[in-house]
């Protein structure tokens, strides 16, 4: 297992993600124990020793087996992971009683990282609004020793993100973010390098699969890339792609059997980043297969002046991509709840003054019948 130096503790730098965890007849609160627990014996017998739990996987479960679980080890033997649910706007007034709920569940005297989790549009305000006192209270706990290491995790846009930064980035040990190759690019993640880079904050990835998306590809994708690498399975591409980065630190990846944690700790055995040719090739790939979903979008604007909803269609368009992309998923919603209704793309009029304008020559008034039918 490769480790990583983070603060005086070694970290794997691979870590075990719980909101994919193995599940009887397909309820997603319903953990099967028992394999989660080969899962887990092999991980630690293989050197893995960060888990990445939360209040809401698993349906409030995934705390609870996660804990069990590691308490049949040393304490001192792993670390462990969970967050605030500030993606709830009706926690925001209860971090004290879902800190103590939190220690209960997992049966922890104190966690070794503990997250503002997905800070967002949606809650940004709210993480920032001192009457709930929610950074004053994790502070509190961090300096009693029952957090020992403080960060925060993003799915939110560079803006948003920078907003949170100013307000407490002196006081985040550590940042976790969407990362791979398709979201280099595709969700902005090089600024929010960069911008964690001037703030000498490490990175902790998630989706390094982007839900499973990059596990397979299409045949032609796989033929270039096997010519390049002949032993590595397409899965192990995505986190070569990852060791490229000396900036993070670990990378959680959410297995849900035995195979694929079998898989990935194979390939974390040995640090491979990738060559230029191979980056390269690799960016070539994720730019293409973008490119056969996503709208060519470059948000010059001229759309927005002839717009008599004035909606913000390149913003709109960004969200129409990501919910394609990806096949669904929560970030569009998450992004239109902090809009006024009369902005969303259900208000496109279909008159198509923004086609005649558009460089592009993108079907706008389509894209957004299709996004209300997608969003359901």
């Amino acid at each position: 297992m490769i480790y990583k130096e983070f603060k005086g503790k070694k970290l794997s730098s691979l870590g075990m993600g719980t909101m994919r965890l193995p599940v009887i007849d397909g309820k997603n609160n319903l953990i099967d124990e028992e394999k989660t627990k080969e899962m887990f014996d092999y991980a630690i017998e293989k050197g893995v020793n960060y888990f990445d739990t939360a209040w809401g996987y698993h349906d409030g479960m995934s705390e609870i087996v996660t804990g069990k679980l590691l308490a049949a080890y040393p304490r001192d033997s792993y670390y462990i992971a969970t967050k605030f649910p500030g993606y709830e706007l009706a926690n925001m007034s209860k971090v004290e009683e879902i800190f103590e709920k939190q220690l209960e569940k997992t049966g922890m005297e104190y966690f070794d990282f503990y997250l503002f989790h997905n800070v967002c549009e949606v809650n940004i305000d709210g993480y920032l609004n001192e009457e709930y006192g929610i950074f004053d209270y994790l502070m509190k706990q961090k300096e009693n020793g029952r957090i020992k290491h403080l960060g925060f995790s993003v799915h939110g846009s560079y803006d948003t993100m920078k907003r949170f930064m100013d307000a407490y980035g002196e006081y985040m040990e550590f940042c976790q973010i969407q990362l791979n190759y398709i979201d280099l690019d595709f969700q902005d993640a090089k600024a929010k390098i960069e911008l964690l880079e001037k703030y000498n904050i490490p990175i902790w990835v998630m989706e390094p699969l982007r839900g499973g998306k990059l596990a397979s590809l299409a045949p032609e994708y796989e033929e270039k890339l096997k010519e390049l690498r002949p032993e590595e399975t397409i899965p192990a591409w995505a986190f070569r792609f990852l060791q490229t980065f000396p900036n993070v630190t670990v990378t959680l990846s959410g297995m849900s059997n035995f195979e694929q944690l079998k898989a990935n700790i194979d390939t974390y055995e040995e640090e491979k980043p990738l060559s230029k040719e191979e980056y390269s090739a690799l960016m070539e790939i994720a730019d293409s297969m973008v490119a056969k979903i996503a709208l060519p979008c470059t948000a010059c604007r001229y759309c927005t002046t002839h717009c008599p909803m004035g909606l913000d269609i390149p913003t709109l368009l960004d969200l129409y991509n990501e919910h394609i992309f990806t096949g669904g998923g929560f970030l569009a919603h998450f992004a239109l709840s902090t809009m006024p209704k009369d902005k969303w793309p259900s208000a496109c009029l279909g008159c198509r003054k923004c086609e005649e304008v558009c460089p592009q020559q993108i079907k706008i008034s389509e894209a957004m019948k299709d996004f209300v039918g997608k969003l359901g």
